[in-house]
């Protein structure tokens, strides 16, 4: 970058105005006059995964948060290979419909305790009922999270599955069909049930009513649901 620019490098060989550069770079992003907005969206690679280098810091003291993207999880088949623990945001809630914070007002706990007794048990620590219990709850979450590629999901197909797991629907599935069984309830509400689907995507909430609505659907569906091992996982 120094000799893009030709200029003397500053400390550990970086110009010394490059975090002026990122600041003046990032400031063209926002709401525009003619109504529209543009969005900044810089990927930086970070060495042995330290966020606390230069270069991290200062883009993440500019930008309104950050998702950080862990190797280990993507080796370990988690796609996409979001840390939750390290990914940050500023913007929190105000970017989230209502439903979508009714569903996922406690999986960021779940899934840091997850991480957290995983961590235990892999150095053979025994693990009482409930950590057990814990356990399971942020195995089922991890798997639901998984994203197939060039798949996406509207945001009420996500909340119809999320729901899945704050209602313990999931708990008894198992993993490798848990994508199958949320992707299924999902496609059960939209023919069936499509007025409950259209009820959401309106009102972008999920009121007690549609609640308890999706329950008696979900316990229906549970009656009907086979699942198919194909043999393929994501």
């Amino acid at each position: 970058m120094s000799l893009l620019l030709r200029r003397s490098p500053g400390r550990e060989a970086y110009p010394g105005d490059v975090f002026y550069l990122h600041s003046r770079l990032l400031e063209r992003a926002g709401k525009l006059a003619s109504g529209g907005s543009l969005t900044a969206l810089p990927v930086v690679q970070i060495q042995s995964d330290d966020i606390t280098a230069y270069i991290p810091t200062n883009l993440i003291s500019i930008t309104d948060g950050q998702i950080f993207l862990d190797t280990q999880l993507f080796n370990q088949g988690v796609r996409p290979a979001v840390n939750v623990e390290l990914s940050v945001s500023r913007v929190g809630g105000a970017a989230q419909t209502k439903a979508i914070k009714k569903v996922t007002r406690a999986l960021r706990l779940e899934l840091a305790q997850y991480h957290e007794l995983l961590d235990f048990a892999q150095f053979g620590t025994e693990l009482d009922p409930v950590a057990q219990q814990r356990l399971h709850r942020g195995s089922l979450a991890v798997e639901l999270l998984k994203q197939p590629l060039y798949a996406g999901y509207s945001f009420v197909d996500q909340v119809l599955m999320l729901f899945l797991l704050r209602e313990n629907f999931l708990d008894p599935i198992a993993l490798k069909f848990v994508q199958q069984y949320a992707q299924q309830f999902v496609s059960y509400v939209k023919s069936i049930y499509q007025d409950v689907y259209d009820t959401i995507l309106k009102t972008q909430d999920l009121s007690e009513q549609t609640n308890q609505q999706l329950i008696k659907i979900a316990q229906e569906f549970n009656k009907i649901f086979i699942p198919t091992d194909t043999g393929i996982r994501i």
